[in-house]
């Protein structure tokens, strides 16, 4: 897959030349989204295009799942984001020819993402068969303060002749939703294909809406379009499936014709499709109430905060500059308006892993949003608090007590065909309890306002129903699988068995401080003495010949891998069968590393350096979620070269297209872990203890670094040069309390803390990665 060619600027994404080569990529590059309506970056005209999108979060469709060998407890049921109602498409004809970019071979075509603004602007230039140069400008926005709007200012000037311009506005339904991405199942096919059926649409003098309903689903959902439009003609048609809306004009030598579309979307599980489609019509009259440039002081209001609150600044790398302010802007946006519903794992950007979204959301998106927008966090956590009967319908499913929580879904349920990778991961029950504690300890806030009791509770009632002692007093975790999905159904996963402690002593911890709300939940001494009994016996394998843990039991004695021999073969799950790798020292993501990080209390400084060492050779990063984690477990082994390394490549993934897949969404979890491979890596940030730490590193091709952090209220900038770091309390009562580098501090709003500067001491040289798979930058 081709990936556009970026200018590189601090504020904005530009395509100087649009390369059409390059749209499948370009398209989830530019999308904007606000959390609730996502519209990837296709062409005002539609065509050309690589896959057309507009999503709403939470609308879905069901289809079948089946298997060769049934079993009990497989999910029979799976779920798709689909595509619902286009508002983008505004075809253009001058002088009765199409505007084609494929033929009419433009002088200007450029496309720019405004990090400031909020808006996709695009500029194309071209000579008609008539002769008259003609340009058209569009400038488009997902509103981030009126969450069901997206509107486009679309003008076509004719330069230096005359023209007959028609603009030709669309609101199209029954788009089909692709599915080659993830199944090429023909019955999910005819299930996603035909997944609207329309119930209504209605005509006005300048746009209409339309209404239909998911047909296995329920959902319920409406457009709808109104159009403002300066020195033009406008006729409407409506039928069941579109409104379309054409303007008409003449123009002269330098005259343009304008036109301002609004788009609303509302959808809803019970309601009528007259309500549904009334409240999409009324976001409409807001928005055209506001008119187009109060949108756009809206955009740049939210923006403006945004960037006040959670800027990051880099000296010495452009490139990565620009990412990462690009990482920190689809984060937000992938969440601000979000309500009821999850972040995918590629957010609203694409038909990567059909919507779903799955751990990696609480382990690296939430843990974001909870240091740099906390609102948007408390909703995504009432949503998977929102899920506790579906996870209590899997765990009896399972035969354990608790709540065991999906690893793959979009409204609650399992929906992984692929027990060893999904029901086997257990850690997920263990994120998804970190991220609750994560945001109670961050903010401070009541942990009742987003269910986190209930979920603590649940999730230990889940591990202590499937924990085993033995003999000698051990608790272990059989047939489990940790992050990494090379190495499945294993014993004794450090990282499970370690997030399994944290998550038991965490919610004995709460039930202890919050004794009215356990006791409504059935929770009583006993049995939370139980849970810190399991939690001290936790066995935690130790390979005392290497000095290094084993990842799982008996991992060190596995065979080796023949990194040497596999030249481009990766991912080595598309060039090998899973029994051929399953029992091998390969990893296809960081998993002890991330234990690492996540259970830092766990680990001696000797350890960390030791066991980076052995997995840093082990470890070809066929997953995105890997480059974050050993960025900063890199950093915390002292070695911010490598660091900068690894925070480069998931801070690119999606602009460069690294992994060459881009074009099915961005890749969310990498790009909110850019912002902790930033802030947790080379800042050495930690908010799981009482106080915020930090503990600023330097890499030698940075001369400055600059980040802000949200803490209890607070918000706090940290500054760091070769002089050393400063720490600014920006807003917020005074003091605030920060270990940096190990030592406690007090930060008031009388005056910055200033730090000297520590260079790094490694205990063991920088790490190696396999032949081939060092750091791509």
């Amino acid at each position: 897959m081709t990936a556009p060619t970026l200018d590189v600027d601090p504020w904005l994404v530009r395509e100087p030349r649009v390369d059409l080569r390059a749209l499948p990529v370009s398209e989830s590059v530019f999308t904007l989204s606000n959390g609730y309506l996502g519209i990837r970056g296709t062409l005002d005209e539609v065509e050309p295009f690589g896959m057309r999108g507009t999503y709403l979060s939470g609308v879905h469709e069901t289809h079948p799942l089946s298997y060769p060998e049934g079993g009990f407890g497989h999910p029979d049921e799976g779920q798709a984001l689909v595509t619902v109602h286009d508002g983008t498409p505004l075809r253009l004809l001058v002088d009765g020819v199409p505007l084609d970019v494929r033929e009419v071979a433009p002088e200007v075509h450029e496309r720019t993402l405004d990090l400031r603004a909020g808006t996709l602007d695009r500029r194309v230039r071209w000579r008609t068969p008539s002769g008259t140069t003609m340009e058209v400008t569009s400038r488009r926005l997902v509103s981030l303060a009126e969450r069901s709007i997206c509107a486009v200012r679309y003008e076509v000037r004719a330069v230096d002749g005359e023209a007959h311009v028609v603009v030709r506005s669309e609101l199209a339904g029954g788009e089909a939703t692709p599915t080659g991405v993830e199944n090429d199942d023909p019955r999910v096919a005819d299930a996603l294909d035909r997944a609207f059926e329309p119930l209504l649409s209605t005509r006005t003098a300048t746009g209409g809406s339309l209404g239909s309903r998911t047909r296995r689903s329920g959902i319920t959902l409406a457009a709808a379009v109104d159009h403002q439009v300066e020195h033009g003609r406008v006729t409407v048609h409506v039928d069941p499936h579109r409104v379309v809306t054409t303007v008409a004009a003449d123009l002269a030598a330098g005259e343009s014709l304008g036109v301002v579309k609004f788009v609303g979307y509302s959808w809803s599980y019970d309601a009528g499709a007259d309500s549904v489609a009334g409240e999409a019509s009324a976001a409409v009259v807001s928005a055209a109430d506001l008119g187009w440039e109060g949108l756009l002081a809206a955009q740049r209001r939210v923006l403006d905060e945004l960037w006040a609150t959670a800027d990051v600044e880099v000296d010495g790398d452009r490139e990565l500059q620009q990412a990462l302010r690009y990482d920190v802007f689809q984060v937000f946006c992938s969440a601000v308006c979000i309500s009821g519903a999850p972040v995918g794992a590629k957010g609203l950007t694409g038909m990567g892993y059909s919507g779903h979204t799955f751990w990696d959301v609480e382990g690296f998106v939430l843990p974001t949003l909870t240091l740099l927008y906390p609102d948007a966090a408390a909703r995504l956590l009432r949503w998977r608090a929102g899920t506790l009967p579906s996870a209590r319908d899997r765990a009896g499913t399972l035969g354990v007590d608790g709540a065991v929580f999906a690893w793959r879904t979009i409204s609650g349920p399992e929906v992984s065909a692929y027990w060893p990778a999904s029901t086997a991961a257990l850690h997920v029950n263990a994120d998804i309890a970190r991220a609750f504690w994560l945001y109670e300890n961050a903010t401070g806030a009541d942990p009742a306002s987003v269910g986190g009791l209930e979920v603590l509770v649940e999730t230990a009632r889940a591990w202590t129903s499937l924990g085993h002692y033995d003999a000698a007093g051990a608790w272990h975790l059989f047939g489990v699988t940790g992050p990494d999905e090379y190495t499945g159904v294993v014993d004794d996963n450090v990282f499970t068995n370690l997030m399994a402690r944290a998550n038991l002593r965490r919610a004995a911890d709460a039930c202890r401080r919050q004794e009215p709300q356990a006791r409504d939940l059935g929770v009583e001494a006993a049995e939370t003495a139980a849970w810190e009994a399991a939690a001290d016996a936790v066995c935690v394998p130790w390979d005392e010949g290497l000095r290094v843990h084993p990842m799982n039991d008996n991992f060190t004695a596995y065979a080796d891998w023949p990194f040497e021999d596999e030249g481009d073969d990766y991912p080595i799950q598309a060039h090998h069968h899973y029994a051929r790798f399953y029992r091998r020292q390969v990893l296809k993501q960081a998993d002890l590393v991330q234990a690492l990080w996540w259970c830092r209390d766990e680990f001696t400084a000797e350890e960390v350096a030791r066991d980076l060492d052995y997995y840093e050779a082990r470890t070809v990063r066929d997953s995105s979620l890997s480059a974050a984690v050993q960025a900063v477990v890199c950093a915390q082994a002292q070695h911010p070269d490598l660091a900068l390394r690894y925070l480069r490549e998931c801070a690119l993934v999606d602009l460069r297209d690294v992994r060459g897949d881009t074009h099915e969404g961005l890749h969310l979890a990498s790009v909110a872990g850019a912002w902790l491979a930033f802030v947790a890596g080379l800042g050495g940030l930690r908010e799981d203890h009482e106080e915020l730490e930090i503990a600023p590193l330097l890499p030698a091709a940075l001369t400055r670094t600059a980040w802000s952090v949200t803490w209890r209220g607070a918000l706090l900038r940290v500054e760091t040069t070769r002089a050393g770091s400063t720490v600014t309390l920006v807003r917020g009562d005074g003091p605030v309390t920060v270990v940096v580098d190990g030592e406690r501090r007090s930060v008031t709003a009388d005056g910055p803390l200033r730090v000297p500067l520590r260079d790094p001491d490694p205990l063991l040289p920088e790490p190696t990665q396999p032949a081939g798979r060092a750091p791509r930058t």
